[in-house]
């Protein structure tokens, strides 16, 4: 990685590294007799908890890495990394291939210490597959195995920005399936502990692997240091904040209130705090002093860091109060959280469970807007009021259908789930394609300039034209993903494995909304899509659709087999008598949340073709009126002309 990077790295391991050792030989035998598991021994045990620690650094340097080549140093105008953005690419590079090795390493023993036998034990193909397949978090160690090794390889052939800003999407891909899997993953309360450690694990790699980034950036004198720092503190203050608010929500879900101060769990959460509130202090002060202080105020900042992370990889070895105290349900198991009263309208409307991954989207890109909607407005431009109310209608209905008592009670009954489906996936995406986010963003945003760094509206600009947008833009592919979703989702297993995760249910209500903004956004968007497609082929997409979502909402409406029967019997509501009964319901709200919507869709698009050749044949009259006086001034010079 070079010698530019051995002094940050020094600075992040040797106090981490001293954390995680002292915490695994205190905790010994107590991190697993609650479990019910025996000890693996100090060689397992020490082990697995060091190959976490090199996960966390390498996976935070990675991650790092290629943020700060995308985003903090500017590339090159014809669309290639610059050098300092592929010197920051070489060491992603270098980082995905220790994080990988590690993964692998985890896959086994990772299986070992959560069934506590050593790992001599379970090496045999046999039981390591058993294992592998039996417990969450080998399968999770696996797919980021294949990710980062993906990520590795690539970053040795990469040299686009663009190619750069794919690769840092599937790193933080990556970091994300060891999160959703562990101690967190279960029991009373997971859902919120598991969506607040999302943000909370994207958030540390970030800020973490740009601090390294940066240090070794300004340690080889790379060009635009100012900018690369002023970025830094930007981004640095994003995941400050980020840290503060989900590592709150995260302690008082996993330790509760009561076992902050009675549990080892919530004592180390609370020196967690401590050390996030002197990372804060440190900050704010590198911001005033970074020019005179910046170096010893970075390494401070690091090691401040990285006592942090050790605390982290502390906490993911030790089982949470919350596991430990609640009563073992298979509500609290598979959801989180009991269901015990029949869901009537008042429930629905009043019993929130805010969703904090996307509850949280919805308040930020809600906010975003009306920022730019402010800021044109005090430049004396003008917005359209209704796109302003479909934007906020769209993730209005997002936030209800997530985080109100409809998409608390949605996993317990087919015909909610089928309610929260129909509006991310036919609703909310028709209005958000109405509201013009994209065109928002093009007149709000500052333009760089001619010899600039490029910024925001630049990134943006470059996204849209980019060879994946038009790929995945694609109208085939589009309408076969948005139509063949209903079908290889609810009439395979895949709806019922999915349901018994809850990061498989949040995975769903993503695709939902996003494969449903994709196909709105080619049929009535206002924003310019990587494909302009005439409104013939947009209304034969929407033709093409209709029959499908129709025929989708009469099978089941007809179906005589319940769709994730054991899923529903293993949560056996007592106010769920009849499952296939409502799997009919589910598939009559199918059929008319379905096919309403597109008919609404059908008469906006032929309004919008209207319009478009209505000022068409106005632009026509203009130029054939511009073209008659052309004509007439010159027969008015022949005949000046002739008369002379």
């Amino acid at each position: 990685m070079g010698s530019n990077l051995r002094r940050p790295i020094l600075a992040l391991l040797a106090p981490a590294t001293v954390v995680v050792v002292v915490l695994t030989v205190l905790v010994g035998e107590a991190g697993y007799l609650p479990l019910g598991n025996g000890d693996p021994g100090r060689f397992t045990s020490l082990g697995t908890t060091l190959l976490r620690l090199v996960v966390d650094v390498t996976g935070a340097l990675c991650v790092g890495s290629l943020a700060f080549a995308t985003f903090l140093t500017p590339a090159q105008r014809s669309g290639w990394l610059a050098a300092d953005g592929y010197a920051a690419l070489r060491t992603a590079g270098a980082a995905a291939a220790g994080w990988a090795c590690a993964a692998a390493a985890l896959v086994v023993f990772d299986a070992a210490d959560s069934v506590g036998k050593p790992v001599s034990e379970v090496l045999s193909p046999a039981k390591l597959v058993g294992n592998i397949e039996a417990i969450a978090e080998p399968k999770a160690w696996l797919v980021s195995f294949v990710l980062v090794t993906v990520v590795a390889v690539a970053a040795r052939f990469v040299l686009g920005w663009l190619s750069t800003v794919l690769l840092f999407a599937v790193a933080v891909f990556a970091l994300l399936p060891p999160a959703v899997s562990g101690h967190t993953a279960s029991g009373a309360w997971h859902d919120v502990a598991t969506n607040s450690l999302l943000w909370h694990v994207v958030a540390a790699a970030l800020w973490i692997g740009t601090l390294v980034a940066l240090l070794a950036h300004l340690r080889r004198k790379g060009a635009y240091r100012e900018l690369a720092v002023r970025r830094y503190r930007t981004l640095a203050m994003i995941c400050w904040v980020t840290l503060a608010i989900s590592g709150v929500v995260n302690g008082l879900t996993a330790a509760t209130p009561e076992g902050l101060t009675s549990t080892g769990y919530g004592l180390l959460t609370v020196a967690k705090a401590v050390l996030l509130c002197a990372l804060g202090a440190v900050g704010l002060l590198a911001r005033k002093r970074f020019a005179a202080h910046g170096g010893k105020l970075a390494l401070a900042e690091l090691a401040l860091l990285g006592l942090t992370l050790g605390a982290s990889v502390g906490l993911a070895h030790i089982p949470p109060p919350a596991l430990l105290n609640a009563a073992p349900s298979v509500l609290n198991t598979i959801l989180g959280y009991e269901l015990p009263l029949s869901p009537t309208a008042a429930i629905l409307a009043l019993d929130w469970r805010f969703d904090l991954v996307l509850g949280t989207v919805s308040v930020l890109a809600v906010a975003g807007y009306l920022l730019g909607v402010r800021k044109l407005h005090r430049r004396g431009d003008r917005w359209p009021v209704g796109r302003t109310a479909a934007w906020l209608c769209g993730w209005a209905a997002v936030l209800v259908v997530t985080s109100s008592g409809l998409g608390k009670y949605s996993p317990g009954s087919f015909s909610l789930h089928m309610i929260v489906h129909m509006t991310l996936n036919m609703l909310a995406p028709v209005l958000l394609a109405l509201a013009g986010p994209i065109t928002l963003a093009f007149r709000a945003l500052p333009v760089a300039g001619k010899g600039n760094p490029a910024g925001l509206r630049e990134w943006l600009v470059a996204l849209i034209h980019s060879r994946v947008a038009r790929m995945l833009t694609h109208p085939l592919v589009v309408s076969v993903v948005f139509v063949g979703s209903y079908y290889a989702l609810y009439f395979s297993s895949l709806f019922g494995d999915a349901m018994l995760y809850h990061w498989g249910h949040q995975l769903m209500n993503v695709h939902f909304l996003v494969v449903g903004y994709l196909f709105y956004w080619l049929v009535i968007g206002i924003d310019p899509a990587p494909r302009s497609l005439p409104h013939l082929a947009k209304l034969g997409m929407l033709f093409a659709a209709m029959p499908f979502h129709a025929f989708f909402g009469v099978i089941l409406m007809n179906e005589q087999s319940v769709i994730a029967e054991t899923f529903y019997r293993y949560l056996s509501l007592p106010w769920m008598e009849d499952l296939l009964a409502d799997q009919r319901l589910g598939g009559g709200i199918a059929w008319a949340t379905g096919e309403i919507p597109l008919v609404i869709v059908v008469i906006a698009l032929l309004a919008q073709w209207a319009r478009h050749d209505e000022r068409a044949a106005q632009r026509a009259d203009r130029t054939g009126d511009d073209d008659l006086a052309a004509y007439n001034a010159m027969l008015a010079k022949l005949a000046e002309r002739e008369r002379r």
